[in-house]
């Protein structure tokens, strides 16, 4: 079982940055992790994604080139450095977590935190 709970989202505003904390509990050895993002009246959308070992990167096209996933296996914790932030982005942030590889589908992912609200003002 994993828990996972996020952290700093918040109001900034279009150009400004963000970044996002994803702590976990729980037995997290070998969980890819991924980030979701849900914006008013809009389906959950894959944001990126991390294999335990640092590698497997994914990016959504929309975030490529302005958000970092990273994570550190030590401290239990991942993370999602969001730059150049526009008003689009406003979102509820979900990391997840799930055995194997990193992967872009939401259905396949095991467990979820409760969200995280991100809101870009222009």
């Amino acid at each position: 079982q994993v828990q996972l709970v996020e952290s700093g989202g918040g109001l900034v505003q279009a150009g400004g940055s963000l970044r996002l904390s994803c702590a976990a509990s729980g037995s997290f050895s070998g969980y890819a992790m991924g980030w979701f993002r849900q914006g008013p009246g809009k389906e959950r959308e894959f944001v990126a994604a991390i294999n335990w070992s640092g590698v497997g990167i994914l990016y959504a096209d929309s975030v490529k080139g302005r958000f970092v996933i990273s994570r550190d296996n030590a401290k239990n914790t991942g993370y999602l450095q969001m730059n150049s932030l526009k008003p689009e982005d406003t979102a509820v942030y979900y990391c997840a977590a799930r055995r194997g590889t990193s992967a872009s589908i939401t259905r396949s992912y095991d467990y979820w935190g409760q969200g995280t609200q991100v809101t870009v003002s222009s």
